[in-house]
């Protein structure tokens, strides 16, 4: 259990912060820069819900992925060091990622098909969606960017989820958007 007294330590200004073990890092360190664009991914799925409140089945999806998000930050926030951990990290696990799999094919299921891509926006809840759809494109960017570093890891899971997440997030944008009714679709060279 997180228990969270006090809010402001003054350790961080020195501009490191601290990661679940290890030494600390520099706050633009691509670590952090992983779990922080996971927690704007997040915050983003919050706004978002705040339009899906009629759309039951989908916000129930949408709160188990933040909650999952909270899991991934943990997980990049725990850097695996090859040591035996005092306690077992929290960790994305395949399960996750099938849930995620699970879900975009019951979201698709329902929607019209795509005849051009899609431009951001439509309803609020879908416009939203797409932001977060890019912001989890982003951490994905960085996760990958991470696990190519020496001396650094992301766990094949978390990439997995991370990638599943903006697949999910584009067929609930559009699940949104009336089922596709209402997506606004690309016109190719349209005001040329």
């Amino acid at each position: 259990m997180v228990k969270l007294n006090k809010i402001y330590t003054r350790t961080g200004d020195d501009g490191t912060t601290a990661l679940v073990m290890g030494p600390r890092r520099l706050k633009h360190d691509l670590r952090v820069e992983a779990y922080g664009t996971v927690d704007e991914t997040n915050s983003v799925i919050g706004v978002a819900r705040l339009h899906t409140g009629s759309m039951a089945e989908l916000d129930g999806m949408l709160s188990r992925i933040q909650n999952d998000l909270f899991d991934l930050g943990a997980d990049l926030a725990t850097p695996d060091t090859g040591e035996k951990p005092e306690w077992e990290p929290l960790r994305i696990v395949q399960s996750q990622v099938d849930r995620l799999e699970t879900e975009i094919d019951r979201l698709n299921a329902d929607l019209d098909p795509l005849t051009s891509f899609i431009l951001p926006g439509g309803s609020p809840a879908a416009a939203n969606l797409h932001v977060a759809r890019t912001i989890s494109r982003r951490a994905e960017r960085v996760m990958v960017d991470l696990s190519t570093q020496d001396g650094e890891t992301v766990a094949p899971a978390a990439l997995k989820y991370i990638n599943r997440l903006s697949d999910f997030l584009f067929v609930a944008a559009r699940y949104a958007n009336g089922g596709g009714k209402a997506d606004i679709l690309w016109v190719p060279g349209k005001n040329r």
